[in-house]
């Protein structure tokens, strides 16, 4: 046998016995390695399989973070450092690049961002999903319309309480896009305050909206009280960041003067405080 059948069959050996090990990228691994060991003069054996297992561990975690990116249902992907601040100039920086920390997501805590059309919320909320994703968290991305179709269609064949775990518990950060844009009807509002109470103390929340709080009810079937208890547990341990400013998207047909400038931004006025915690007076 000569020394390529040789190697060829031994390269055949590892490989399956890799894949047995499931240690998936070893076989492409192990021989620019070992061809690196051997130029060293003061490396061991041990020195090359400390690499060998260093460079899988690796080669896991940037699998892991592409499965977990897959798996959140991102429509792009967004990071923090694309987002344009120099633009942007009503969003938070410092705020901003606290939460990228991503201790609201340990503390089981929400954020909500605040803001008109076209200022980058959903953006900065994908943003933050990638940084949970790449930590190997399991993160869901969904707009507030496509999560209540959801949840209806399983509703009628029986399989709410399955579809809630699996959508809304399970993952350690829930982000839901455009809430405000379409009003829901009394039934799926409901369904939604389920969705709050179960996260509630549990799991974080990231939520965009264009409506000032005190017009969410209007978003849900005009119901106060149940806008009123869903607010009081998104809030209890929230930070709401406000962003003001024009749409990035029409921000070319304004240059051109294609578009008129945009009227003074009324959230901007809504009483929001920039940090809000407070207790619960009753559940409902």
């Amino acid at each position: 046998m000569s020394n390529l059948q040789h190697a060829n069959l031994q390269h055949e050996r590892i490989t399956a016995l890799a894949t047995e090990l499931r240690l998936l990228a070893v076989p492409d691994l192990y021989g620019p390695i070992a061809q690196t060991a051997a130029t060293r003069k003061d490396a061991s054996y041990a020195d090359f399989l400390e690499d060998i297992l260093r460079s899988e561990r690796d080669a896991r975690h940037v699998r892991s973070r592409e499965m977990f990116t897959r798996m959140a249902g991102f429509p792009a992907l967004k990071t923090l450092e694309a987002y344009d601040f120099a633009f942007a100039t009503g969003a938070p920086r410092q705020q901003i690049q606290e939460l990228a920390a991503l201790g609201f997501v340990e503390r089981a805590e929400n954020i909500v961002l605040l803001g008109p059309s076209g200022t980058g919320k959903t953006h900065l909320a994908i943003a933050f999903g990638l940084l949970a994703a790449h930590r190997g968290w399991k993160v869901r991305f969904t707009t507030a319309a496509d999560l209540i179709i959801t949840l209806e269609a399983a509703q009628r064949q029986g399989r709410i309480k399955e579809v809630m775990h699996r959508i809304v518990a399970a993952p350690k950060l829930l982000i839901i896009d455009e809430i405000g844009y379409l009003p829901f009807g009394r039934e799926q509002a409901n369904l939604f305050f389920q969705v709050v109470a179960r996260r509630y103390e549990k799991g974080s929340l990231v939520l965009t909206s264009n409506l000032a709080f005190g017009s969410w009810d209007d978003a849900f079937a005009a119901d106060a009280v149940l806008t009123a208890a869903m607010l009081d547990r998104i809030l209890h341990h929230a930070t709401v960041v406000q962003i003001t400013g024009e749409s990035y998207r029409l921000k070319d047909k304004r240059r051109a003067g294609i578009l008129a400038r945009p009227q003074p931004n009324l959230l901007a006025t809504a009483p929001v405080a920039p940090k809000a915690k407070t207790a619960r007076e009753e559940k409902v």
